[in-house]
């Protein structure tokens, strides 16, 4: 992954990315009153390799290109639910870049790729809190269901890809 969006790089993840990443996801946590789980639901943050690469998945980040700083994060990969599915996850941007329609492309990237590799459905968990996450996923046809598993998220979206073409 190398796109261009705006003044911003999405490129895949580096090891040497490793502790400035999780910092912007640690940081967007605390702003929204939300606890930062190193040993929990953010291990996958700080394994990526294990969590993401290792199996199938990918890991994004979105550097600023004038400071040369990661201002977002966003990630998927392989789960058991659901039919040929994926999670979406880490899906984070510092408040500095918000508003500019980042989320949006973001999503729409995550949603190619994807399709690209064959899944038929998307998942996602998050937080009520989270309510620009919230309305971004509802905008794109993202379907409220049930059978939240991470502790600190309460809502749980799926979405089926077309398959056809």
């Amino acid at each position: 992954m190398n796109k261009l969006y705006q003044n911003y790089l999405i490129r895949n993840w580096q090891p040497s990315d490793r502790l400035e990443a999780s910092n912007v996801i640690k940081s967007v946590l605390q702003e929204y009153g939300l606890p930062w789980q190193p040993q929990e639901a953010d291990q996958d943050v700080l394994q990526v390799e294990a969590f993401y690469l290792d199996v199938g998945g990918e890991f994004w980040v979105v550097e600023d290109l004038d400071s040369h700083k990661i201002v977002g994060t966003s990630a998927y990969f392989p789960i058991q639910r659901g039919t040929n599915a994926v999670e979406i996850r880490k899906m984070y941007l510092l408040p500095s870049i918000r508003g500019r329609g980042l989320g949006k492309y973001l999503l729409q990237q995550l949603e190619i790729a994807i399709a690209n590799q064959g899944y038929q459905e998307i998942w996602i968990e998050t937080a009520s809190v989270l309510k620009e996450a919230v309305k971004l996923y509802e905008k794109n046809h993202y379907q409220l269901t049930s059978g939240v598993e991470t502790k600190r998220c309460d809502l749980v979206y799926v979405k089926k890809l077309n398959m056809e073409s």
